[in-house]
């Protein structure tokens, strides 16, 4: 007989009692995790074997990979710590007083007089880009420009200009 054959029963009756050992310390719920456990592995492991989602982790993980080459990540780590010590610092004193801010500046701005006034600057902006577009870029000689300012529309609309800038110089100044 072999010295090797000798251990082989040695072996197997220590794995045999570890085994049993392991059995028996599994109450029902840690068996139940395991079961549970194992069945989401398997749901994931499904989902990884999807062509479009192996496809999203392959961007991702090129993106990150971009993101980590340009140092990006370090300053999207770097607004997040920002981020959370400026939560941590705020009291819920702070964060009360911000919250009625914004309902104060939503309610001011939530208007219909103001939503009307904001649609209507935003369309003679489109309007006048639209048309400027449509024009063709003249010389722009001084005498062009000269011209130009002697039109009385032209100075109508300065003036008009020149008015808004002054009123709201005024108002800051208040």
């Amino acid at each position: 007989m072999n010295a090797s054959d000798d251990t082989k029963p040695a072996v197997t009756d220590e794995l045999a009692r570890v085994v049993a050992a392991a059995t028996n310390a599994l109450s029902d719920q840690m068996v139940e995790r395991m079961a549970s456990t194992a069945g989401n592995f398997l749901e994931v492991a499904d989902q990884l074997n999807k062509e479009e989602t192996r496809e999203a982790l392959t961007y991702t993980l090129e993106r990150l990979t971009h993101l980590h080459q340009i140092g990006a990540l370090d300053t999207l780590f770097g607004l997040l710590e920002v981020a959370h010590c400026g939560r941590m610092a705020m009291t819920d004193p702070m964060i009360s007083r911000l919250l009625g801010f914004v309902e104060h500046m939503v309610n001011n701005l939530a208007n219909e007089e103001m939503a009307t006034m904001l649609s209507t600057s935003f369309e003679a902006v489109q309007d006048a880009v639209d048309e400027m577009k449509k024009t063709p870029a003249t010389g722009g000689s001084i005498f062009s420009t000269i011209a130009l300012l002697g039109k009385p529309k032209t100075l109508k609309i300065l003036r008009f200009m020149l008015t808004v800038a002054e009123k709201m110089e005024s108002r800051f100044e208040e």
